[in-house]
């Protein structure tokens, strides 16, 4: 096939690709002997290019309609075009010769998944390339933009020189390039994201940036990178690297690095929302047809999903979902005697369950849920969505002492008390551990706060620093009725204590 989504295609508007050449020529002091572009489409970057003193200019393409565009409309004896496919070709043996290599351009803004689902060939050959075991590697987390791995492949083969890699990309691409630098032990001597509108310039919702790099031939490495607006020239932030992770260089912040003592769980995924997830309607279930469900009660839980987390205590529900297993895993067919009305209504809905596209119900018993533990079967929990840019944890329980369940973009820690929940509830909401969180997350970023950034948090270290007056204003600002005491906290700071990974909570049968 063609078309523009398989060469994951953003033509860079040639005023800007000028801007950035500039940039890099004027601000940068960048002289190179010879330039590449390894994507260079019909050309932008590639005309931004002869302002460089270079003595040679090379283009690298994929789509042959392109290099004819370049080719007809690029007159200068330094251009070289060459329609190829930039997996294959080997940049290092084209660059052996020059001294100073400058790399510039906009590589495809696309995801192998996404491609593959094209049925596209352009393609690198299908390699785990970050090295991910388990369920990272079945799951979403192995999925990676072609951008970065395109940008790590081309610092591979320039490694030990002296470089300069310019490039536009996603923000959230750079910072994992950055952290590949570092994990790597890749010599650099010089990192910047310069972030622009992507709006303005593509047309596109993304936040982007060029992703400057200078690397090094010494053995040097910079530890942290700064982010500056691409228009204004002012700088935005620092972040610094430090134990495999990043975090803002921000004065005043608290320092609550660690690992968290209560396990973050995320919640249930099911992919078939129309037949598990219920509304409320009187007295009556109806699901996402519309339809009146008649099921049995017992496997049905209060359910909320990231965009109800509206309120720092939650214990009314209208949106219910259906639970097929108390563990991953476990064979459904029991619901057949247990629940024969539910077990009826799923046979009804079976061939929507096997048109599911996730790789992880491959082989799992029919009806089969990810994210179900004995975890999800505690009576209460704290819990996030992952998608606001300012995280507001919540109090989950329902007065039924019905467990209550969370869709798989929120996140949960669980206690056998409402007490200990309401405590850690104030202290995640408290001004000192929400400043440590947004120093460690990236808002630009789909979902800020991942599983992966609440377990950044030791809330050990964060109860050394907090007191009671903090969480009595905690609680005041969240508009709550005064309800903590000191017996509460010395209570919870006892769980803390014992470094609980997770309460041994019943499960509900």
């Amino acid at each position: 096939m063609s078309g523009k989504r398989e060469f994951g295609d953003y033509q860079t508007p040639e005023e800007f690709a000028e801007s950035v050449c500039a940039y890099v020529k004027n601000r940068k002091g960048v002289n190179p002997e010879i330039v590449v572009e390894p994507t260079c489409g019909i050309g932008s970057f590639i005309k931004g290019s002869l302002m460089f003193p270079a003595s040679s200019i090379v283009g690298i393409e994929l789509n042959p309609e392109y290099c004819d565009i370049c080719k007809t409309t690029i007159f200068d004896p330094r251009v070289t075009i060459i329609n190829t496919d930039f997996f294959g070709f080997d940049l290092r043996n084209l660059v052996r010769d020059y001294q100073r290599v400058l790399v510039i351009g906009n590589p495809p803004w696309v995801t192998n998944s996404t491609l593959s689902a094209l049925d596209s060939h352009n393609l690198p050959q299908k390699v785990n390339f970050k090295g991910l075991k388990g369920m990272d590697a079945i799951t979403g987390a192995s999925n990676f933009d072609i951008c970065e791995y395109m940008i790590l492949q081309i610092i591979s083969s320039l490694r030990g020189s002296n470089a300069v890699i310019a490039m536009l990309c996603k923000t959230s691409v750079a910072r994992n390039v950055f952290l590949e630098l570092k994990r790597e032990n890749i010599p650099f001597s010089e990192c910047e994201m310069l972030e622009f509108d992507s709006a303005k310039v593509f047309g596109i919702s993304a936040s982007a940036c060029v992703l400057y790099i200078h690397l090094s031939e010494e053995h040097e490495s910079c530890d942290s990178y700064k982010v500056y607006d691409f228009e204004s020239g002012i700088e935005k932030a620092s972040v610094r690297y430090a134990n495999g992770k990043l975090q803002s260089n921000l004065d005043n912040i608290p320092d609550y690095n660690g690992a968290c003592e209560f396990e973050w769980r995320q919640g249930v995924k099911h992919d078939c929302s129309k037949v598990m997830e219920l509304d409320k309607d009187g007295d009556d279930l109806r699901n996402g047809f519309k339809q009146r469900v008649d099921i049995e009660d017992a496997i049905v839980f209060p359910l909320i999903k990231s965009s109800m987390f509206k309120c720092p205590v939650i214990k009314d529900f209208k949106k219910f979902v259906l639970v097929t297993q108390h563990k991953v895993r476990e064979d459904t067919s029991y619901l057949s005697k247990s629940a024969p009305k539910t077990w009826a209504y799923l046979q009804e809905n079976a061939e929507l369950f096997r048109n599911r596209k996730s790789s992880i119900y491959r082989g799992a018993p029919e009806f089969s849920m990810f994210g179900i533990g004995d975890y999800s079967y505690s009576r209460y929990k704290v819990g996030v969505s992952g998608f606001y840019k300012t995280p507001l944890f919540s109090v989950l329980y329902s007065e039924d002492e019905k467990p209550v369940m969370t869709d798989d973009t929120s996140y949960f820690i669980c206690f056998d008390s409402y007490e200990n929940a309401y405590v850690a509830m104030l202290i995640l909401n408290s001004d000192k551990v929400q400043a440590f969180l947004k120093s460690i997350a990236f808002l630009d970023a789909k979902r800020p706060y991942t599983k992966k950034v609440l377990e950044r948090l030791s809330i050990a270290k964060a109860i050394k620093d907090i007191d009671i007056c903090d969480l009595e204003e905690t609680e005041a600002g969240l508009g709550l009725e005064p309800f903590i005491t000191d017996e509460h906290y010395r209570r919870f700071k006892k769980l803390d204590q014992l470094c609980l990974r997770q309460l041994n909570l019943p499960v509900v049968e």
